[in-house]
């Protein structure tokens, strides 16, 4: 079992910046993959970034690399998410979600997730 909680979500204005912040906990491994999606009313859940708690490497979703990076703190057992140069489009729940094996960007891969936490971005 994995146990993961958000934070850091807000309401900035177009251009802020917001890190958000997974606090993981429970049984995991170097080959846990932790992934950020997000989702807004009426659209499909999107991932953004994943990385493997083991620190192998991170992935990004082509429209999000540049603007979002993905980063850990194993000493506080928390994931990172840092999203710069924010527009009202980003207006999302932000979700962390986790699983062992193969890192992707799909959602249905994930077993463990978050409860999210609200991004609103004004314009």
């Amino acid at each position: 079992q994995v146990q993961l909680v958000e934070s850091g979500g807000g309401s900035v204005q177009a251009g802020g910046s917001l890190r958000l912040s997974c606090a993981v906990s429970g049984t995991t491994t170097s080959t846990t993959c932790l992934a950020w999606f997000r989702q807004a009313p009426g659209n499909e859940r999107e991932g953004i970034a994943n990385i493997y708690l083991g620190g192998y490497g991170t992935e990004y979703a082509d429209s999000m690399e540049g603007r979002f990076t993905i980063s850990q703190d194993r000493s506080k057992n928390t994931v990172y998410l840092q999203a710069n140069n924010l527009k009202p489009e980003d207006t999302a729940r932000y979700y962390c979600a986790a699983d062992d094996g193969f890192c992707t960007l799909v959602d249905a891969h994930f077993k463990y997730w978050g409860q999210g936490t609200q991004v609103t971005v004004s314009s």
